[in-house]
């Protein structure tokens, strides 16, 4: 039923009755209907118990009603921080669901919303997916006010806004956007609001939906947002002129826009010593290379240019595969799709088990593959190491780009060995190119090339870092 027009009436029993109504009184078991009489008049209180901190609500609302002599309007006669004013149905029905208490008065053409909130959450744990041995710990949790909150600590300035967008109809939600007013592109800030206006389901309950309503390429390889779960990080994003996108009922958040270099730095980089910072990330970069293309390099080379490899290694190999009876292609996807298998089904066992379970069964497997035949121990060693690579990824969202990538390698190593590859490697580069997210080239700063610091593979100096990443075309490009 729609309630955009529906005004509050001065008869309290129509107004009871439309709520109790609405709310399904007596059939919801946590929302409550009570009514209060006073020295002042007749009221009536609506909430959800499961929603609302009830010891606030006797002592701050209840008891001030019941003991109050004079006719003194409900804001001033409250004890509660926050007292909005409802003119409409519309707006009661969206305090409700939002967890605050409605107050309707006989007489009155309003109501009044007190936020009592009384919200079950986790406490604050340590960052489960980004991990850091050197930094802060804490990671966000489901509720938006401790992350807010989290955020103002470390950026506790004016010019902090924490902006809201709703989205959806049953029920809108809130999205949050934090910039910094006087750092953030307007152009980039309107784009994000546009795209959110422009979301027409009805729900969308958390972050992770969020994104693939907002993204320019839903069906790209490459994540054009970042997804976080530290603080710190995107607190650091926040002060470069990023935007940052929360909600209610995530312990993530989004960091728009996002670059290529954005999944390949870690928040630890920059709490490391330059040396050592950049010294994680060639390995990390070289991590990158191996689980992309040594199963791909391994088949062209065995199969169409074997004259680079050294005699000795030849035989070795192809005494290793003598009574191999696949195909070297279907070797390697053989095990490549089984350290896949292993790897999903330890991320879905129960958490005691996962560890054990997938260390034994890869052993296992790939014992007992190496023993019937199936496979060359070679072939074990290249996609082990391919998929341990793999776990050096800084962001869970590019992981998944890294291994799809890897058997887009793989099958175009088979076709024609190396010429085949290098083809495959140019479309994927073009493509990688071509994409933007909310108008910013995602190579950038490395094509095209801007004024910034240039952290890309690595870093300089901070002290020695003048400008904030100038393809954001943020207000204030200079950090010193």
């Amino acid at each position: 039923m729609k309630n955009k027009e529906t005004l509050i009436s001065r008869d309290l029993s129509k107004n009871q009755e439309y709520i109790e109504t609405q709310y399904s009184h007596g059939v919801n078991m946590d929302f409550v209907s009570r009514p209060l009489t006073a020295a002042t008049g007749r009221y009536h209180l609506f909430f959800y118990s499961t929603t609302v901190d009830t010891k606030q609500l006797s002592n701050h609302v209840i008891s001030p009603i019941l003991s109050s002599k004079k006719d003194v309007p409900l804001p001033a006669l409250l004890a509660v921080p926050g007292i909005e004013s409802l003119k409409d149905m519309k707006k009661v029905e969206d305090a409700l669901s939002s967890g605050y208490v409605v107050i309707f008065q006989e007489g009155c053409r309003e109501a009044y919303a007190a936020k009592i909130p009384d919200l079950k959450h986790r406490a604050i744990e340590k960052a489960e997916n980004e991990k850091t041995v050197k930094g802060p710990k804490e990671a966000f949790t489901e509720s938006l006010d401790t992350n807010i909150s989290i955020i103002r600590k470390r950026l506790p300035s004016k010019d902090t806004i924490v902006e809201n967008v709703e989205i959806g109809a049953r029920p809108a939600m809130s999205v949050s956007l934090v910039y910094i007013r006087d750092l953030a592109n307007p152009e980039v800030l309107d784009n994000i609001r546009k795209r959110l206006k422009s979301i027409s389901v009805d729900t969308v309950c958390n972050i992770e939906i969020l994104e693939q309503f907002i993204e320019e390429r839903p069906l790209s390889l490459f994540p054009t947002m970042l997804y976080s779960e530290r603080p710190d990080n995107a607190s650091n994003y926040i002060a470069e002129g990023f935007i940052v996108l929360m909600m209610d009922n995530s312990s993530s958040c989004l960091i728009a826009p996002a670059t290529i270099w954005s999944f390949f730095h870690s928040p630890e980089d920059r709490y490391l010593r330059v040396i050592f910072g950049n010294f994680s990330r060639f390995i990390r970069a070289s991590a990158y290379l191996i689980t992309l293309f040594v199963s791909a390099v391994y088949i062209a080379i065995t199969n169409f240019h074997s004259q680079l490899i050294p005699i000795d290694l030849l035989l070795a190999i192809a005494a290793s595969r003598e009574r191999v009876p696949v195909p070297v292609f279907i070797e390697v996807l053989i095990m490549e799709f089984a350290f896949e298998l292993i790897r999903e089904a330890g991320i879905r066992i129960p958490s005691p088990l996962g560890p054990t379970i997938g260390i034994v069964g890869a052993l296992i497997l790939g014992q007992a593959a190496v023993q019937a035949n199936i496979v060359s121990p070679i072939v074990v060693i290249l996609v082990a190491l391919s998929g341990l690579s793999s776990f050096t990824a800084a962001n869970y969202s590019i992981n998944h780009t890294l291994r799809i990538s890897r058997f887009i390698f793989i099958c175009a190593s088979s076709l024609f060995g190396f010429m085949s590859l290098l083809g495959a490697i140019m479309i994927w580069t073009v493509y990688l190119v071509s994409i933007k997210s909310f108008g910013v080239s995602y190579m950038s700063p490395a094509t095209p090339s801007t004024k910034s610091t240039h952290d890309t593979f690595f870093r300089i100096l901070l002290k020695k870092e003048r400008w904030r990443p100038v393809f954001l075309k943020p207000q204030d490009k200079d950090k010193q």
